[in-house]
């Protein structure tokens, strides 16, 4: 071979642009494709929980401070969001289908509902 043969080889890159990329180049063995996702217990192990205060809430305890915001509201039937309640009965619906069933209800029945939330009247 020609000198100038030679040295125009050395020149020309390995990988060209125009060309696709086969999977074995792109990931070679023993290189993981996606990302990489912790366990909880890599994560507990890689945060040293044992060395944070016992009252401060982390992902090892489960007793936290109770929460600053307002419970839902839930539908006593149908299991919604409830915007409205009915004041006859104190049951909480979700739209005009289900207060019409609740309109119709006995009051014993009413009263379970209400046992179901803990919202039951007493009576003395």
């Amino acid at each position: 071979m020609e000198p100038e043969v030679v040295e125009a080889e050395l020149v020309l890159p390995s990988y060209l642009s125009f060309k696709k990329v086969q999977m074995y180049e792109k990931y070679p063995k023993g290189q993981s494709r996606g990302r990489h996702w912790k366990h909880l217990k890599q994560i507990i192990q890689a945060e040293n929980y044992q060395n944070y205060p016992p009252d401060e809430p982390n992902y090892v305890n489960i007793e936290s401070p109770p929460s600053m915001h307002p419970c839902k509201k839930i539908c006593d039937i149908t299991g919604y969001e409830a915007p409205y309640y009915d004041p006859r009965t104190n049951l909480r619906y979700a739209n005009t289908e289900v207060f019409k069933v609740i309109r119709s209800l006995p009051n014993e029945y009413v009263q379970r509902y209400l046992a179901l939330r803990n919202a039951q009247v007493v009576l003395k």
